[in-house]
């Protein structure tokens, strides 16, 4: 993967949480930043410097239960695509529900093979089938 996770801007704590959680990762092609927006039920990776920043992906997802949630789709503009960035949407998507204990439908095709092909299989575990 062309991207590195250098730091976590927010953790999830137990309790009230904050509508938004951050990410950030460099690329050979500058700084992106993955946001949760709990609020609207999803991520979003924005690229570019804090005086102008771009989104370039989107990851919806919707609660189905209680402690259950549906991946439903990614959506990333083709001038960024080929540059990892649905693959850093499924991984901060997959990290939350690891990190909140919940179980994953996964509707998209393309979160669906990310679990396939992460060879710790850390995931299945919390995707229901």
């Amino acid at each position: 993967m062309a991207f590195r996770i250098l730091s976590r801007v927010c953790t999830l704590s137990q309790g009230l949480k904050s509508s938004q959680t951050a990410f950030s990762t460099l690329s050979s092609a500058g700084s992106l930043k993955v946001e949760h927006d709990r609020r609207n039920q999803r991520f979003t990776v924005t690229a570019g410097s804090s005086t102008a920043d771009h989104e370039c992906g989107v990851l919806k997802y919707r609660f189905t239960g209680e402690k259950e949630v549906d991946l439903m789709s990614t959506f990333v503009p083709e001038t960024y695509r080929g540059h990892g960035v649905a693959a850093l949407l499924s991984r901060a998507a997959l990290d939350f529900v690891v990190e909140e204990n919940l179980k994953a439908h996964v509707s998209c095709l393309y979160i669906k093979k990310y679990v396939e092909e992460q060879p710790e299989q850390r995931y299945k575990e919390f995707v229901i089938i």
